[in-house]
């Protein structure tokens, strides 16, 4: 698992249970269309399936 995720929050979070709050929080997705970049590991893969209905994750290589 080389290189890093782009994750960026595309629906709100009103209305959500809070454990979705809580792991939306967690990863600093506080916005719509706030992005954040995490390396990608198997805990940040688990957090972005929880939610992968909220937001929109890419994944970037770090060739430089």
């Amino acid at each position: 698992m080389a290189g890093k995720l782009e994750i960026t929050l595309i629906r709100s979070m009103i209305g959500r249970p809070p454990k979705h709050r809580r792991i939306l929080k967690g990863m600093g997705l506080t916005k719509l269309n706030k992005t954040v970049v995490f390396k990608n590991t198997p805990s940040v893969r688990g957090m972005v399936r929880h939610v992968s209905h909220l937001v929109r994750a890419k994944e970037i290589n770090n060739e430089t």
